[in-house]
């Protein structure tokens, strides 16, 4: 274990059986031990004196993996009534694990009287939520999500961790239907929420983009201050209709703003640019290329502004930040420069991630491609439209990974192959790509696209 760890094990505090109950309004089947160190859902990583939680989901029963949990933990919350003490551990039953799971987290979030910070919108969630982060880290201790753990199990989770020495909270969230990021408020109860954009994402689950953007401003409801992108017209229309009552922050670089960025220089890797707040101005050197992520660095100064933190901090924070993996990663391999962005896709970063390529990019601009998922009825449109703009920025070469992205290739006016896995595409790079080429990896999660790279190297 090392020293991180040590000192994470010896500052969270425990739950005590009482407080369980009290959140959850469980009956106590068997009870052994009194308090445990948090909680876990997978009993693959299940660590002594932790309570299980057996979640219970369309493919999976927390349930079935009881016998191995009680052997590693101290207790089990479950759903179902038991005829025998297992393993003769704490055992708490209740009638939905996940409701639970979520009343825990509320419970203890509720505990402190501590500054919660919501961050949500279409695309930056995870980037915007790690430069807060580390901005409110030069001065206070921050809890955050674990990874992109944002949604109605995730967020609940990270939330539970908090610990006595924790001074503020931010919290990715994020949604793929209505009524999601009210959910999570409800949870987490933010005081601050960061909005970085809207655009079409996860339609399918939303069917249209005021559905989305109606689901997005649920998180105004409970924050009393917004952070809003002043240059997102449609979000700030949003917000004007909802009756927002309470503070606006706004960021942007086109439109007048509290906070905004001049002077921009974007760089082959990173950018350069004058921090504006109010009537000071300190110049930014990021190492974080694209012009969506200065949006995201203005969003996190924003943050960082309304807690106090002085701008030098914030400058050094901000100029020392790597960015998130999987999160337009640049690499060069045997003279050929790749340009992975593989987390996810939609309409709006697959764009930004292609103006960059083009940007920056030397010699031939290949892009291998992997579908946008949960788009609906808009998704053969939507990689149309992606298909005749990879032709007006005259890309040379574009690999078509999925029965969507076909649409794509069916526009482009370059050359094409259209394949069925994200590994076919790295075995194709390996035929075509010359030393000079620039190469840009990216598709929605579920398409794997990092397997493109796995496969090239191989």
């Amino acid at each position: 274990m090392n020293q991180a760890s040590v000192m994470y094990k010896e500052t969270m505090g425990n739950l005590s059986i009482e407080d369980i109950i009290k959140a959850t309004g469980g009956e106590v089947l068997y009870r052994n031990s009194d308090s445990f160190r948090r909680v876990s859902i997978d009993s693959r990583t299940l660590k002594e004196g932790q309570l299980f939680i057996a979640l219970k989901g369309s493919r999976f029963d927390g349930h079935d993996f009881l016998d191995d949990a009680l052997n590693k933990g101290s207790g089990a919350i479950v759903s179902i009534h038991l005829e025998k003490h297992l393993k003769e551990k704490t055992i708490i039953h209740v009638p939905d694990t996940l409701k639970a799971l979520q009343n825990i987290a509320h419970f203890i979030r509720l505990k402190r009287d501590i500054p919660v910070v919501g961050v949500t919108g279409s695309n930056g969630k995870t980037t915007t939520k790690e430069l807060i982060a580390s901005i409110l880290g030069t001065k206070y201790r921050v809890l955050k999500n674990r990874g992109n753990l944002n949604n109605h199990i995730g967020l609940p989770l990270s939330l539970i961790e908090l610990s006595d020495e924790d001074e503020v909270v931010v919290l990715e969230m994020g949604a793929s239907g209505p009524g999601e990021i009210k959910e999570l408020c409800e949870i987490a109860v933010p005081g601050y929420g960061v909005l970085t954009n809207i655009s079409q994402t996860h339609l399918e689950g939303f069917k249209d983009i005021e559905t989305i953007r109606k689901t997005k401003l649920e998180l105004l409801e409970f924050a009393g201050v917004a952070v809003v992108n002043a240059d997102d017209s449609f979000m700030m229309e949003g917000i004007r209709m909802s009756g927002f009552k309470g503070r606006q922050f706004r960021y942007g670089i086109k439109n007048d703003a509290e906070i905004c960025a001049k002077n921009i220089e974007l760089l082959e890797k990173g950018s350069i640019f004058t921090l504006h707040i109010e009537n000071k101005a300190i110049e930014i050197n990021s190492k974080i290329s694209g012009i969506f992520n200065i949006y995201n660095i203005l969003a996190a100064v924003s943050v960082g502004h309304l807690f106090s933190i002085d701008l030098l901090s914030m400058k050094n924070a901000v100029d020392s930040f790597k960015g998130v993996p999987m999160r337009l990663e640049v690499k060069e391999i045997k003279g050929i420069k790749f340009i992975s962005d593989v987390y996810n896709a939609n309409p709006a970063s697959m764009e930004g991630a292609i103006r960059e390529l083009v940007r920056t990019g030397r010699g031939r601009k290949i892009v291998a491609l992997g579908d946008m998922l949960e788009l609906g009825l808009y998704a053969e449109d939507a990689h149309r439209r992606l298909g005749r703009l990879l032709s007006e920025l005259t890309v040379d070469i574009l690999i078509a990974v999925g029965p969507f992205m076909a649409f794509a290739a069916s526009e482009f006016k370059g050359s094409t192959y259209k394949l069925g896995k994200a590994d076919e595409a790295g075995k194709i790079l390996k035929e075509i790509c010359k030393k000079g080429d620039t190469v840009l990896i990216k598709g929605s999660r579920g398409m794997n696209m990092e397997r493109v790279l796995e496969e090239y190297a191989i």
